[in-house]
């Protein structure tokens, strides 16, 4: 059964094309850009946005005896320094679930390690404690919050129930099956109703949970725009699109 509110006519949305491939919108008052990565850029206060990197989940999973590639690390976090370098954060919020697991940082390859910690180099890294990873850092730098406000914007790991403005939250790991003339695709997505805003999860393991189930019942007002990720673009998706898995 469909999450989203109902209405007698579809919410139309004010969302301009960046120039990066991204959707430019605000969430409340504060101007924000989705990006092809599954980064949330603010603009204003030159801040960089991340949510469930589940760093080592691959080792997560190979030490309960299912093998994956070991790879997820590094990919993600070369993902993540590619948007760095283009855009030249002040501040890189990572918005909980960073790590897969309370043990995951002790099993970072020695360079894995490093490149975090090079996160941090002229910069504010905050690392938002999330339920995989309530611990927080114990040998890296940066500092770390429950939540923490950002131009006008709460940003927390879970979202909450029921109406909350200005909230950014991960957690769900957001995804959209989108339907057209030649079948449907699912991809992972941000979702906004323009008063808060969940963003996809980064990590390269990381699942997701389409945007249709329960679990997203009573947060938004309005039917959701949908940011979905493509190749080069996000591509904005109405409700009418939407379908379940």
């Amino acid at each position: 059964m469909s999450a989203l509110p109902t209405p007698s006519e579809p919410h139309v949305y004010d969302w301009q094309a960046s120039t990066c491939g991204g959707l430019r919108l605000k969430v409340r008052e504060t101007e924000v850009v989705l990006r092809t990565s599954g980064a949330l850029w603010l603009r204003e206060c030159r801040a960089l946005i991340v949510a469930d990197l589940h760093l080592e989940k691959g080792s997560a999973y190979a030490a309960r005896g299912q093998m994956l590639p070991p790879y997820d690390t590094r990919d993600t976090l070369r993902r993540l320094e590619a948007e760095i370098e283009r855009l030249s954060p002040a501040t890189v919020v990572l918005l909980g679930d960073t790590f897969h697991d309370r043990a995951s940082e002790a099993r970072l390859a020695a360079d894995d390690a490093e490149r975090l910690r090079a996160l941090a180099s002229g910069r504010t890294l905050i690392w938002v404690i999330g339920n995989h990873d309530a611990d927080g850092p114990r040998y890296l730098p940066g500092e770390t919050a429950d939540e923490l406000e950002l131009a006008g914007l709460i940003l927390r790991h879970e979202p909450q129930p029921g109406a909350q403005p200005g909230e950014v939250a991960g957690h769900l790991h957001p995804c959209a099956r989108v339907a057209s003339a030649k079948g449907s695709t699912r991809r992972r997505c941000f979702v906004t109703d323009g008063e808060r805003i969940i963003v996809p999860a980064f990590g390269a393991y990381a699942g997701g949970l389409n945007i249709l189930d329960r679990a997203y019942s009573g947060m938004f007002v309005r039917p959701p725009l949908t940011g979905a990720l493509g190749a080069s673009r996000v591509h904005a998706v109405g409700w009418r699109s939407l379908r379940g898995d």
